[in-house]
């Protein structure tokens, strides 16, 4: 059985991540015109200005939670997925909203200030303690620290990476980055294939290509499915997707008619559209 001979995924460490990916972060900003702070991104309405204000608006939160233990009052108990993703999008919005009034040399100061604050709040986690936040995108009522952390860290990717692409800069896809940001994504997997039904053993592999070279097997064990490092032998289905590409399918800059453009499948073709779906992302 696949699911007895790959390495299971383990912990994932990003905590080291935060302060070095904060540099390239500010490097990128400083470097912009006042034209590039006005491009539109791949987040919706979203222009480079309000991406990077997203950013700082979320170390805010975090600290202010992780560190100060002060949460975000409620106007309404969260109940349901639609419950939080309605709440996120509240509180994101009014995040931008609130920094329209800051210059774009402010926001990068701010988070330059608030980044490292955040890096080193994460750092003095203890990695397998509760969190605060359950990952719920990766199926979790309740996560560790390291979890959280790791989504953390995807977070701050992703938009960077949004900025990037706006601004016709270098998305960060070498290992380095790019490994760990994907082995807390995969996790996203099983809850895009929860409803498939397949017989016990069935394997669904990710080849990851490019810069960054990846592979991620999903098994189906008695009831459920599992995510693996590695490829499985024979899989009933093989997916190969670019690294330029899998990140974008994975947090919202896809639908899936262009995402299943994007993917090179053999084997069971049917077993690749859970795939299309799948989001490392609350909203």
């Amino acid at each position: 059985m696949p699911s007895t001979t790959l390495p299971a995924l383990g912990v994932t460490e990003t905590s080291g991540l935060f302060a070095p990916l904060l540099r390239e972060l500010l490097t990128l900003l400083r470097a912009l015109s006042e034209d590039d702070w006005h491009r539109p991104t791949m987040a919706g309405s979203w222009r480079v200005r309000d991406v990077a204000a997203h950013l700082l608006d979320g170390e805010l939160r975090k600290i202010a939670v992780y560190r100060d233990r002060h949460m975000l009052p409620m106007d309404s108990p969260i109940e349901s997925d639609r419950d939080l993703t309605a709440f996120v999008n509240q509180v994101n919005a009014s995040g931008v909203s609130f920094a329209t009034r800051l210059s774009p040399r402010l926001i990068t100061d701010l988070l330059e200030v608030t980044g490292e604050w955040v890096a080193d709040v994460l750092s003095a986690l203890p990695p397998h303690a509760p969190s605060i936040f359950a990952v719920s995108w990766a199926g979790e009522s309740q996560s560790e620290n390291w979890m959280d952390t790791g989504r953390e860290y995807t977070e701050r990717w992703h938009h960077q990476a949004q900025i990037r692409d706006a601004v016709g800069a270098a998305a960060l896809l070498t290992p380095a980055w790019f490994v760990p940001l994907l082995d807390i994504s995969v996790r996203a997997l099983p809850v895009a294939y929860a409803g498939t039904d397949a017989v016990r053993g069935t394997a669904v592999v990710l080849h990851v290509t490019g810069e960054t070279v990846a592979s991620y097997s999903l098994v189906r064990d008695a009831d459920r499915w599992t995510v693996w490092r590695g490829a499985a032998v024979s899989p009933t289905t093989a997916i190969r997707v670019s690294c330029a590409d899998v990140w974008r399918l994975l947090y919202n800059a896809f639908d899936a008619p262009e995402a299943s453009a994007r993917l090179e499948i053999t084997g069971d073709v049917s077993l690749a559209s859970p795939l299309l779906h799948a989001r490392s992302v609350i909203v």
